[in-house]
């Protein structure tokens, strides 16, 4: 089928050429109400007139907040958007969303007056050239053309239109993606939480039972059961507030994050999996931090501790916290091993580290990760304001 033909066989064509109909009854309505058409009146002033009245009518409508979700939805109904959400069907919440559908009513009318006077002209025309033959039926289909174009055309524009006045404005379309942009760092947190806290006891968990395997003494495999037992307790206690929180409940703003208190239980759990560890941690620097940086500070130092028990099993663990001219200063060391080589030794790390990173971020700091001395150091600097 021809392209040009096509937009004729359309429904979509004829939907809108009714939309813009409506337009036409509006201000014929409004005219035979106030000026109203009589004898010796002057063209120009009757149109000035109706053309004034109609602003101001379609202007108070504009004020209803409903307006705006009625012509939302008729849009959406005739004009046969691409996407319906591309047009708005919501009330008005703001004057900027007041005017702007001030000026898809008065712009929609005008259009659907010009289209409507333009299709009963057509009719006179068209009538009068069934009346003159034999050339006048001939350049009938042409008129009907022709008129049928101006339709498509004009309701391609009411559709523009409509888009642009009923649609999200800029500030709703940045307001969206802010959002958007919000929920996927609140996913991407929720990830590296996940990854941290069930990634260190199942690290913990196989290397426990990896050393009750290998140790024939019943008091060893008994504590190793312990550790086991009490890590995979934490493990699911994490596992259950992360699913809290993806199931937006009430009880999810109750539920608490472990903070830099609760590494004493983080260093014990890699000592009973082999890992000695030199802790210089006071867990009470925790009640003087800012509670993110001390939720932020543990999930760091438990992936340095995670990181050493998995690619150093058994290798001595050495951790700092320490604050300094308002930093908190993360230190995690471990030795490593004898021409050993793991992922992460280039610095960039694995999915771990980068979380590492993208935290230290967030909060303004910095994280560096890599061989030095001989040794596999994690570094983090986090700024911080300490409460008196």
């Amino acid at each position: 089928m021809p392209r040009f033909l096509a937009p004729l066989l359309r429904a979509a064509t004829y939907a809108r050429w009714l939309h813009l109909l409506i337009g036409t009854v509006f201000v014929g309505v409004v005219l035979l109400v106030y000026p109203g058409i009589e004898p010796g009146q002057s063209l120009l002033e009757t149109v000035a007139l109706s053309a004034a009245l109609d602003a101001a009518l379609l202007g108070l409508a504009a004020m209803l907040p409903a307006t705006r979700r009625a012509e939302g939805v008729q849009a959406r109904l005739l004009l046969v958007p691409d996407r319906e959400e591309s047009i708005g069907a919501a009330p008005s919440a703001s004057w900027t969303d007041r005017g702007r559908t001030a000026g898809w009513l008065v712009t929609r009318t005008a259009l659907g007056f010009a289209v409507g006077l333009a299709t009963v002209r057509a009719l006179d025309l068209g009538t009068r050239l069934l009346a003159a033959p034999p050339y006048g039926p001939l350049l009938l289909p042409v008129l009907v053309f022709a008129l049928l174009w101006l339709v498509v055309l004009a309701g391609r524009l009411q559709l523009a239109l409509a888009v642009r006045l009923l649609g999200p404005s800029a500030a709703d379309r940045l307001a969206a993606a802010e959002l958007r942009a919000e929920r996927l760092l609140e996913r991407n947190r929720l990830a590296r939480e996940l990854h941290d806290s069930i990634g260190h006891a199942l690290t913990v968990t196989v290397l426990q039972a990896g050393a009750a395997r290998e140790v024939a003494d019943p008091a060893f495999r008994e504590k190793a059961l312990e550790a086991i037992e009490t890590t995979g307790r934490q493990a699911m206690e994490d596992l259950e507030r992360m699913l809290v929180l993806l199931r937006e409940t009430p009880d999810g703003a109750a539920a608490e994050r472990p903070g830099l208190d609760r590494v004493p239980a983080l260093f014990d759990a890699a000592r009973a999996a082999g890992s000695p560890v030199q802790a210089a941690v006071d867990p009470a620097l925790a009640a003087r931090l800012p509670g993110v940086v001390s939720r932020e500070a543990y999930r760091i130092v438990q992936e340095g501790v995670t990181n050493a028990l998995k690619h150093a099993p058994g290798t001595p663990i050495r951790v700092r916290a320490a604050v300094d001219a308002g930093r908190l200063d993360l230190h995690c060391a471990t030795a490593l091993p004898a021409g050993g080589h793991r992922q992460g030794r280039t610095g960039r790390g694995g999915r771990g580290l980068r979380g590492v990173r993208e935290r230290a971020v967030l909060l303004g700091g910095a994280a560096e990760a890599g061989r030095r001395d001989g040794d596999w150091v994690l570094s983090v600097s986090l700024p911080i304001r300490l409460a008196e």
